[in-house]
């Protein structure tokens, strides 16, 4: 009996590890992107592809299958703005699609 609350406290704690490793991961792809389109020579489809490429390489293809970006204002100063809505593991890989929602801001580069 304790052998089994043992196995699901540990399977538990290594579900939330993923989970969290997931998180940062797309978090950290999303502020790249940002930054990266963000700069005075790119677009927002630029900073979008970079974004699909980290997250595509780090964690799969079906993980950077919705991301978008925009212009906007961040702390009151103008921003590119990256959002990936990705799946969030419950069991294993599997879990709620589109369950988790991370942006990336980084501020808008000008030649002025």
């Amino acid at each position: 009996m304790v052998g089994a609350l043992l196995t699901v406290l540990t399977l538990s704690v290594i579900q939330l590890g993923l989970a969290l490793h997931i998180r940062n991961t797309v978090t950290d792809a999303a502020a790249e992107g940002a930054r990266f389109g963000a700069l005075a020579d790119n677009t927002l489809a630029d900073g979008v592809e970079r974004t699909r490429d980290l997250i595509a390489t780090a964690l799969g293809a079906g993980y950077a299958q919705d991301v978008t970006a925009s212009y906007g204002s961040y702390l009151g100063h103008p921003a590119a703005i990256v959002t990936v809505r990705t799946p969030l593991p419950l069991i294993g890989l599997v879990g709620i699609d589109r369950g988790l929602e991370v942006e990336g801001h980084a501020a808008v580069e000008t030649l002025d």
